[in-house]
């Protein structure tokens, strides 16, 4: 009887002791909380606010009736998503081949490698959309070399036109694909490789059998990461795209801009941030968030 009074005893100390242990860390967590409630909770919640604020400042689903009315916004949102779905197929053509390259080489060489990759976060954005602009329009250096050199005879419409806007999205988002990619080939152990070899698969076999199965969750991170940025761009296109290639965030800044109008703009914010999370939710049900925030372990 001692006995089990003295376990109820030390089971509610310990209860006592959790608590206050939780207490404890609420109390060292709530500033860190009331920042992010400030940055983040706040301003989110008053954009749901602004969008469901008629023209006349009263309650109505108004400006979400507008959008599914209109087949402007229709085409922006379509415009949007192929933009972000060229971007990332793009990217992982072109990062998935590099990223397999720097994963071979001894790890010296390859950090130095990786600083190339690395260089486009050492400058502007706006500067390095304006140098595509330079590179690209029709008197720009590709043209004269590629007339020069007798690839083409005309000068190629490489600028304010979709082609434009995936050239500088592409450079952009680029690293946002290699680098978690990078990580994931660099996790994989070799030995994997070897033990294929040793059952008769051949270099391609193993590649495609082993290799590439296991970077899928790196891979997977870096093209849901270059889509998603991809779908709130607005430099980029408004720049290279000269106005024929009109994305979401660009019908955004019009709406404030030309119409001051809120709460359509909020809508169309919501919209996008809605189908973000959509995104990210059904992308949890394939692979672990974890993998796709940390990369392959």
């Amino acid at each position: 009887m001692t006995g089990e009074l003295t376990s109820h005893l030390n089971q509610n100390a310990l209860k006592r002791q959790a608590q206050r242990e939780r207490l404890s860390l609420l109390g060292l967590t709530s500033p860190a909380i009331i920042i992010i409630m400030i940055a983040m909770v706040l301003p989110v919640g008053w954009l749901f606010y602004l969008s469901f604020l008629s023209d006349e400042g009263v309650i109505s689903l108004t400006n979400y009736q507008r959008m599914l009315d209109s087949k402007a916004y229709t085409r922006i949102f379509l415009t949007t998503f192929k933009v972000a779905f060229l971007t990332t197929g793009l990217c992982a053509l072109i990062g998935y081949p590099l990223a397999y390259f720097l994963s071979q080489l001894p790890e010296r060489i390859a950090n130095i490698c990786l600083l190339t990759v690395l260089l486009p976060f050492w400058t502007s954005l706006l500067v390095r959309t304006y140098a595509w602009l330079v590179l690209l329009q029709r008197k720009g250096l590709v043209n004269e070399w590629g007339i020069g050199l007798g690839l083409w005879d005309e000068p190629l419409p490489l600028v304010h036109n979709l082609n434009g806007t995936l050239i500088g999205m592409v450079h952009i988002m680029l690293p946002f694909l290699i680098l978690p990619l990078y990580g994931s080939m660099k996790s994989i152990d070799t030995n994997y490789l070897k033990a294929a070899a040793n059952l008769g698969a051949t270099p391609t076999q193993a590649f495609w059998r082993v290799f590439m199965p296991l970077s899928f969750p790196g891979l997977f991170a870096g093209a849901l990461i270059v889509f998603i940025l991809s779908l709130g761009f607005f430099v980029t296109p408004a720049i290279l795209g000269g106005g024929k290639v009109i994305m979401v965030a660009m019908q955004i800044t019009r709406n404030i801009e030309l119409f001051f109008n809120w709460g359509a703009s909020s809508a169309l914010g919501v919209v996008l941030l809605l189908i973000t999370l959509g995104i990210l939710y059904i992308s949890s049900r394939f692979v672990s968030l974890d993998n796709i925030l940390g990369g392959h372990r």
